[in-house]
C-alpha cells in the first residue's frame, strides 16, 4: 500500500499542469477580452510554464525510494512536457533547475544514477523532437508524450538496478511498481495530450467565435451608419414584424410626432404599435401583406399637408425563397411635390408672360396710329377741344408706358455688360433728378465714394433702375423732402443706397414690395419695383429695403465684383 501511496502521490502532482493549465489558460484569455485585445491570442507558453515548473520542483521534493530499491519520482514528466509544448529556452531552464536541485533530494547520490534518475540521456531527443511535435497531429502527439514519458520512468525505475548491479528480473515487487510506473505515466501523457489540446481547440474556437463576432458587430455597425446617412428613412423588420433596426431619417420623421422618442424605444415593438399615432399607421396592415405575400409595394400617401412615398420589400434568405424580414422605406416628398406644382406654375406663367409679351407688343403698334390721328384731329379741331384731346393722349401714353415696363419685366435674357462707371451713369442722371425735385420743391443730396472701381454693367438697365427708385422716393416724400444717393464700397461688391425722408413702409407692405402689380398708389401699376428687382438679378446683385415709419425709407442695392 505504501508504494500506491508514493505513486498516487507523485501522479497527483505530475498531473497538476494538465488540469491547471486550463484554467490558468481560460483566465489569461479573459484578461484579454476584458482589455479589448480581441485580435491577440494569448499565449499558452506562460501558464504551462509556471505549472510544469512548480510540478517539477514538487515531484523532486516529494520523491521516494520503495524499499529503498525503486525510485518514485514523476518529475520528468512536466519537464517534457513543457519541453514539447513550450519554448525551448524554458525547458531548458526548467531542465537546468532540475539538475541544480537533484543533489538536495537524492538518496546514496552516486552520479550514475544522478544520470539515469534525471533522465538527461533523453533531453537531446526530447528537445530536437520539440519542433516536430508542435506539428505534430494529435495522435502522434501523444504516442510521442507517451514513449519519452515511458522511457523516462523506465530509466529512473531501474537506475538502481542497472548501477547497482541487483537481478531486475529476480526481484518481484521490483517489477510490479515499475510496471505500474509505466501504466501510470501511459495515462499522464495521454491526460496531458487530452487536457492540453482540448484547452487550445477550445480557445481557438473561442477566438474564432470572438472574431466572428467582432466582425459581425463591425459590419451591423457599418450597416447602420449607411442606412442613417441615407435621406430615406428605412426600418427594418423580422419575419413575426418586429422592428430590428431603424435610421436616423425615420427617427427624425417619428420625432415630429413623438418628440422625445429614441431608438431603443422602437426595437423590438411591432410595426402597428410603432406607427400608431403616426401619419404613416395606415401601411402598418400592408406591411403585414408583405411577410405573408413576399411581394414588393410602393405607395404615396397623403396625409394632413404631407405626401410621403412608401416602398416595403420582402427580405429572403440567398438562394432560397425563405422569409427573413422585410425592409420598409418611406421618404417625405412634401417638398419635392410643391416645387414640381411650382415648377409647374412657373412654366404656365413663362408661356402666358410671352403671350402676353407677343400681344403687348402688337397692341404698341396701333396705339401708335390712334395717337398720331388724335394729334391730327386736335390740330384741325377747334382749340376749346384741345383740354379733351390732351387728357386722351396723355393716358395713351401712359398705357404705352405700362407696357413698355411689362415687356422689360418679361425679358429675362442675360444683360449685354461692360465696364463703366456707376457714378457716371448717377451723374448723368443728376440734372434730369433735379429738375423732378425742383418741381415737388425737394432737395438732393449726392454722395458718391472714391473708392468705388468700375462694374461690369448695362448702362441703360442701370439708369431705368436709379430712375425707378429715385422717382419712387421723391413720390413718397411731401414738400421739403430729401432725396440721398449714397454709393459705399465693400469687402465683395458696390453698394448703392437711395433713401428718402419719407414715411415710411409698414413691414406687412415691405413683404409684398417687390410682388408684380403690387401698389400703394392711386395712379401706380405695380411693375416698377419689380421691374428693378429683375434687373438687379439679372445683374446678379441683391435689393434689399430698410424702412421705419414716420423716419423714411433706404433701398440697398449690392452690385458684386465679377
Amino acid at each position: 500500500m505504501d508504494a500506491v501511496k508514493e505513486i498516487l502521490l507523485q501522479l497527483l502532482i505530475a498531473s497538476l499542469p494538465a488540469f491547471l493549465f486550463p484554467l490558468s489558460y481560460e483566465r489569461m484569455g479573459c484578461q484579454f477580452q476584458q482589455n479589448g485585445n480581441i485580435h491577440q491570442r494569448p499565449t499558452h507558453v506562460a501558464g504551462l510554464t509556471y505549472t510544469c515548473t512548480l510540478s517539477t520542483l514538487l515531484c523532486s521534493i516529494f520523491a521516494s525510494h520503495f524499499w529503498n530499491v525503486v525510485p518514485i519520482n514523476f518529475g520528468i514528466l512536466p519537464l517534457f512536457a513543457l519541453v514539447l509544448y513550450g519554448k525551448l529556452w524554458d525547458g531548458a531552464v526548467l531542465a537546468i533547475l532540475q539538475i541544480l536541485i537533484y543533489p538536495l533530494f537524492a538518496e546514496n547520490y552516486t552520479l550514475s544514477g544522478f544520470v539515469l534518475e534525471t533522465g538527461m540521456l533523453l533531453y537531446p531527443f526530447v528537445f530536437a523532437t520539440s519542433q516536430f511535435f508542435k506539428k505534430a497531429s494529435r495522435q502522434a502527439k501523444l504516442i510521442t508524450l507517451s514513449l519519452f514519458f515511458v522511457s523516462g520512468e523506465l530509466m529512473i525505475g531501474s537506475s538502481t538496478f542497472l548501477v547497482g548491479g541487483q537481478a531486475l528480473i529476480s526481484d518481484l515487487n521490483a517489477l510490479i511498481v515499475i510496471s505500474i510506473n509505466v501504466v501510470v505515466t501511459m495515462l499522464v501523457g495521454g491526460l496531458f495530450v487530452y487536457m492540453i489540446e482540448n484547452t487550445l481547440e477550445k480557445e481557438k474556437l473561442r477566438q474564432q467565435v470572438m472574431q466572428l463576432s467582432h466582425e459581425y458587430l463591425q459590419e451591423a455597425e457599418k450597416l447602420q451608419q449607411m442606412m442613417d446617412a441615407a435621406p430615406l428613412g428605412i426600418i427594418l423588420l423580422d419575419p413575426q414584424g418586429y422592428i430590428i433596426s431603424v435610421n436616423d431619417t425615420f427617427l427624425q420623421l417619428y420625432r415630429k410626432v413623438y418628440t422625445n422618442a429614441t431608438r431603443e424605444e422602437l426595437l423590438g415593438r411591432k410595426m402597428d404599435d410603432a406607427l400608431s399615432g403616426v401619419p404613416l399607421e395606415t401601411l402598418a396592415s400592408k406591411v403585414e401583406k408583405t411577410l405573408e405575400g413576399k411581394s414588393k409595394t410602393t405607395e404615396l400617401l397623403q396625409s394632413s399637408d404631407h405626401i410621403f412615398f412608401t416602398s416595403t420589400s420582402p427580405i429572403q434568405k440567398s438562394g432560397s425563397e425563405e422569409m427573413i424580414g422585410a425592409i420598409f422605406i418611406v421618404q417625405d416628398i412634401t417638398e419635392l411635390e410643391t416645387l414640381r406644382t411650382e415648377l409647374s406654375h412657373v412654366e404656365r406663367l413663362s408661356l402666358v408672360g410671352q403671350m402676353a409679351a407677343g400681344i403687348t407688343h402688337e397692341i404698341r403698334n396701333p396705339m401708335a396710329v390712334v395717337r398720331g390721328f388724335l394729334q391730327l384731329m386736335r390740330e384741325k379741331s377747334p382749340s376749346n377741344l384741345d383740354h379733351y384731346y390732351r387728357i386722351v393722349m396723355e393716358e395713351l401714353d401712359r398705357a404705352n408706358g405700362i407696357i413698355n415696363d411689362f415687356l422689360s419685366l418679361a425679358q429675362n435674357r442675360p444683360v449685354e455688360s461692360e465696364k463703366c462707371s456707376l457714378h457716371d451713369i448717377i451723374m448723368e442722371l443728376s440734372p434730369l433728378l433735379w429738375a423732378d425735385a425742383n418741381l415737388r420743391g425737394q432737395t438732393i443730396e449726392i454722395r458718391l465714394s472714391e473708392l468705388v472701381p468700375p462694374l461690369l454693367l448695362n448702362a441703360k438697365e442701370i439708369k431705368q433702375l436709379i430712375l425707378n427708385l429715385s422717382r419712387n422716393a421723391m413720390e413718397a416724400m411731401g414738400t421739403k423732402g430729401q432725396l440721398t444717393l449714397e454709393t459705399r464700397l465693400t469687402e465683395f461688391g458696390v453698394e448703392l443706397l437711395v433713401t428718402d425722408t419719407g414715411p415710411g413702409i409698414s413691414p406687412n407692405q415691405q413683404e409684398k414690395l417687390f410682388e408684380p402689380f403690387y401698389t400703394t398708389k392711386e395712379q401706380g401699376t405695380g411693375l416698377g419695383l419689380a421691374l428693378c428687382l429683375s434687373i438687379v438679378e439679372r445683374h446678379g446683385g441683391k435689393i434689399s429695403v430698410h424702412s421705419e415709419q414716420g423716419k423714411g425709407t433706404s433701398f440697398t442695392v449690392f452690385f458684386p465684383f465679377t
